[in-house]
């Protein structure tokens, strides 16, 4: 799957990559507080963001660095569920944190030759700690204008496994003067959901929201945002996990219909026909099986 001699180029794996578990929440820590590293596990988050950017003021970002690097190697268990915010401006001594194995890296402002040089780094990164090219994948942030011009292509990039947006630094540069969590958002966040469909990696996590005290605005974002096309979302507050998972968590109800869908389809093919009517009496064919097998695919991630 990947190349034992240069740079690790990516060219399979995105393919390899279809298959990538969607975590529904992940929780962004800052990176200079280890009593809250600690107990970021214990929160109810399927993956946790380490934050070296916006959490962390400039002045304690070589301590960060050092809580971060000695955090990340007492943690070999939970490789899988950790991610890392570097900041577009030290992607070099910010990769330099990751002193074991993990899941990937979150990169700001994401663009074309900022994700090549991540590329570049990382590879150097895991050479150092022995483990396979391309092992440690990207989340894209798209933040600029440029970047969400460029996200169809940045979901094609090595390592890119999911796209992310920073909703409210990307109005800002774009001088919108609307309410960033507002429904004129939504054609900008389709970009997204297109960008990763036509690439094929994961659907895009939803962006973040700020208000975590009102869950009951948080719950009817994130179902709209569901039905957009997202399948996770980043949290800065514990308070925000429960509801983001339950909003991204099929019920049961849905997932029996879905299986029931899928084995009358699997039937109907074996008589050569390739549409069925299901029982409401609308007719099923394989669009509709994309939308149960992501069902399915979304029940499992929680098992």
């Amino acid at each position: 799957m990947y190349e034992s001699r240069g740079l690790y180029t990516g060219e399979v794996d995105n393919q390899a990559r279809r298959g990538f578990v969607q975590a529904r929440s992940l929780l962004y820590v800052p990176g200079d507080k280890r009593n809250l590293l600690d107990k970021a596990f214990s929160r109810g988050a399927d993956a946790v963001i380490l934050d070296l950017e916006d959490a962390v003021v400039p002045s304690q970002k070589k301590i960060a660095r050092e809580v971060m690097s000695e955090w990340i190697q007492s943690q070999a268990a939970r490789a899988s569920q950790i991610w890392v915010r570097i900041n577009a401006d030290s992607p070099e001594e910010d990769i330099a944190v990751i002193t074991a194995p993990i899941a990937g890296v979150m990169v700001p402002r994401a663009e074309s030759a900022l994700l090549a040089n991540v590329d570049e780094l990382l590879t150097l990164r895991e050479d150092f700690l022995d483990i396979a090219r391309g092992e440690i994948a990207v989340i894209p942030l798209i933040e600029t204008a440029s970047g969400l011009l460029s996200a169809a292509s940045l979901a094609t990039m090595p390592r890119v496994v999911r796209l992310a947006i920073g909703r409210v630094d990307l109005a800002g540069e774009l001088g919108l003067g609307v309410d960033p969590e507002g429904p004129e958002f939504r054609t900008i966040l389709l970009q997204l959901v297109i960008a990763s469909s036509a690439a094929r990696i994961s659907a895009p996590l939803a962006p973040t929201s700020t208000d975590f005290r009102d869950l009951d605005a948080l719950s009817e974002s994130t179902e709209a945002l569901m039905k957009l096309g997202f399948r996770g979302r980043t949290a800065i507050h514990p308070a925000q996990l429960a509801v983001i998972n339950e909003v991204f968590t099929p019920t049961s109800e849905e997932v029996h219909r879905a299986k029931s869908l899928i084995a009358a389809f699997e039937e109907s093919t074996r008589q050569e026909s390739g549409v069925f009517v299901g029982e409401d009496g609308r007719m099923v064919d394989a669009a509709v099986m994309r939308s149960a097998r992501d069902i399915l695919s979304r029940s499992r991630s929680t098992e």
